[in-house]
């Protein structure tokens, strides 16, 4: 029976590494090692930047909530804790939708967690 090389399975392993790193700068997109290197770490970076990316968000949604709170004589967390007692249901991203493009329906809410703080 005749022996079968590995060459095609390695040369498929390589080439699908060195399309990830397509755009590389310098020997990090030509030769093989270096390039499975930084894909690795690119491909790890690109996990926890999906994590940090939440987390953003909710620190943008929760700022601008602040300041449209602050705005309607609230902090952030008695105007939160109001909406809680009061039982209404909505996130922080409706809520910072609502305090960018709705200022009206935000003071409205501003209102009722008033009403339920004092």
């Amino acid at each position: 029976m005749a022996r079968i090389k590995g060459g095609m399975n390695a040369r498929r392993k390589h080439n699908r590494v060195l399309k990830l790193a397509k755009g590389y700068r310098g020997a990090r997109s030509k030769q093989y090692r270096i390039a499975k290197q930084s894909v690795m770490r690119a491909l790890a970076s690109a996990y926890v930047g999906r994590k940090e990316k939440k987390r953003q968000f909710r620190r943008l949604w929760i700022a601008r909530i602040n300041a449209a709170a602050r705005l309607n004589g609230l902090s952030y967390s008695k105007f939160i804790y109001g909406l809680k007692l009061a039982e209404v249901d909505i996130n922080r991203k409706m809520l910072a939708e609502m305090a960018v493009n709705d200022a009206e329906g935000f003071a409205t809410l501003a209102e009722i967690a008033k009403s339920k703080v004092a």
